[in-house]
């Protein structure tokens, strides 16, 4: 590449320039580098550090017009000043000066009306490798003319010294001007920053044209029926995605425009946490050259001990899609049958599988209740219930309301259904009952996709007032309906109350929006 494009950076004095590298290029460098192993099968092993999941606490965008007007400032999305994220830059830039860079060119989305042309920046080859995995990996004759949109400075060695004179929340910063389209990372080492952040800038500008970007997975079958997975990270979207009968499109990224749905990514971000070859031998069979995993122990004959969870719960790896034989080389399908809410309860009150109505529907997407799982940010050691705008609002630069407002159209336009599954816990709450077990749960999806669930005949739960099949499969019928599969009922009565009381004052914030979308009435209803 030209070196004047990495000096209009701010880099200065640079040595080689590793642009583009291959795949053998790449392992390779980390090798020579000291910077990863490899594991019997061929797969690249790394450490992320101190910083085994993301910082969302350090994110900041730059408060410049005309973003701002856009931008729903808050807790999730906070202001930087012009002059901080300049300074910040200028550290950023040093730390890149004087040696050896990797630069990768890569798109994020797979429909040519919508994709963006990236570029990282990074003294590191395994994050090189990273996003190589993780984004659209452009042609060879793409390349040629291939001119960054957005631009990602990874200065992960550097770290922010006056982060309190800058009234920022550490010496970590993950920093955005949307304006001048860069973003400089500094302090975090986390891959997933850097998936996480382009994610965030493509909910910014996607809706912003009429588009819906989505935190989900998607696949597609046989007979062209597309089905999309939404889902925080842990309840099972990259898990249920991967069907060896259906064609994955995505595992996590997408958007939704008037062709259908497109995958942001090129590849997947799996948590391999006590990964079984028996239950997922997709993800089990694209752990092998070319996949990158983080944070795991070998042993010392290259074996991986995938349960051993003695540096995080939040083991990962990141692999082409390509790792997945059964995958959609489009990347895109057409507009979705079927719309699955993906939730891991740790009350243990949420059925294994509701249908929703149209009002429901728009009910639980703003709600986005799930359980964080431990280890996928800093300082969540347990399952704890949260609420998640559109199950994804550590992502949502503009108001959960805007991306709602979105799904609820295309519902009506393409006759989409809903459906709520729990993969979290059943007969008690996290610590008594048991974790759904992912048979069950694939047998409640399979239901879906294949239509069968339509034949059940349905219940309908007190309080939530959810629609449950009172038999489906070879399910066992008494966790259908949750009340059942708990051994105090009075016990369950109350958890049950106690979380619909949670909702019912979660969302309370969205009816001083906009009268003319309430869904409150199609929530939880203490007493009935």
């Amino acid at each position: 590449m030209n070196l004047t494009e990495l000096e209009e950076l701010g880099l200065k004095n640079i040595g080689n320039v590793f642009h583009n590298l291959s795949y053998d290029e790449l392992i390779q460098h980390e090798l020579d580098n000291n910077e990863c192993a490899l594991t019997k099968q061929g797969a690249t092993t790394v450490d992320t550090g101190v910083f085994t999941g993301r910082s969302p606490k350090d994110k900041y965008f730059v408060n410049r017009d005309p973003s701002n007007k856009y931008i729903a400032w808050g807790d999730v999305n906070k202001k930087v000043s012009a002059d901080v994220f300049a300074e910040l830059l200028v550290v950023a830039q040093e730390q890149l000066s004087g040696k050896d860079i990797y630069v990768t060119d890569v798109f994020s989305g797979s429909s040519v009306a919508s994709k963006k042309s990236i570029r990282f920046v990074s003294e590191i080859a395994w994050q090189s490798h990273f996003v190589k995995n993780m984004f659209i990996r452009p042609t060879a004759s793409e390349l040629e003319t291939f001119k960054p949109q957005f631009t990602v400075l990874n200065a992960c060695k550097a770290v922010n010294k006056k982060w309190k004179e800058h009234g920022l929340n550490s010496e970590v910063f993950v920093l955005f001007d949307i304006e001048n389209n860069l973003c400089i990372i500094g302090g975090t080492w986390y891959g997933g920053e850097m998936k996480k952040g382009i994610f965030s800038m493509m909910n910014y500008w996607l809706p912003l044209d009429g588009k819906l970007a989505m935190h989900c997975s998607a696949n597609v079958g046989k007979e062209g029926d597309t089905a999309l997975f939404f889902g925080l990270s842990g309840t099972g979207k990259t898990t249920l995605s991967t069907d060896p009968h259906r064609r994955l499109i995505g595992d996590d990224e997408h958007g939704w425009d008037d062709q259908g749905v497109f995958n942001f990514e090129g590849g997947c971000y799996a948590k391999v946490i006590n990964l079984d070859p028996s239950s997922e031998p997709e993800i089990y069979g694209a752990i092998k050259k070319g996949a990158l995993l983080e944070n795991i122990v070998m042993k010392d004959n290259g074996e991986v001990d995938y349960r051993d969870d003695s540096k995080t719960e939040n083991t990962r790896v990141s692999y082409p899609i390509e790792h997945i034989e059964n995958h959609e080389p489009s990347l895109s399908a057409g507009h979705p049958e079927n719309i699955i809410f993906l939730t891991a309860d740790a009350f243990g009150v949420f059925p294994p599988v509701s249908k929703l109505t149209k009002e429901q529907a728009m009910y639980y997407f703003l709600s986005g209740y799930t359980a964080k799982v431990a280890g996928t940010e800093r300082g969540i050691t347990e399952p704890v219930a949260t609420f998640s705008s559109c199950f994804g609002e550590a992502f949502l630069p503009l108001h959960p309301t805007v991306y709602a407002k979105l799904l609820g159209e295309k519902i009506d336009q393409h006759d989409a259904h809903v459906y709520l599954v729990n993969t979290g816990w059943t007969g008690g709450g996290y610590g008594v009952g048991k974790r759904m077990s992912i048979k069950d749960t694939r047998a409640c999806i399979n239901a879906i996709l294949d239509g069968s669930i339509k034949n059940s005949e349905f219940d309908t739960t007190r309080t939530f007032r959810l629609h449950v099949p009172k038999t489906l499969g070879d399910i066992n019928p008494e966790i259908l309906n949750p009340r059942n599969a708990w051994s105090d009922k009075e016990l369950f009565d109350k958890t049950r109350d106690t979380l619909a009381e949670m909702f019912i004052k979660n969302f309370k914030k969205y009816q001083t929006q906009d009268s003319a979308f309430d869904f409150s009435e199609a929530g939880p209803k203490v007493g009935s």
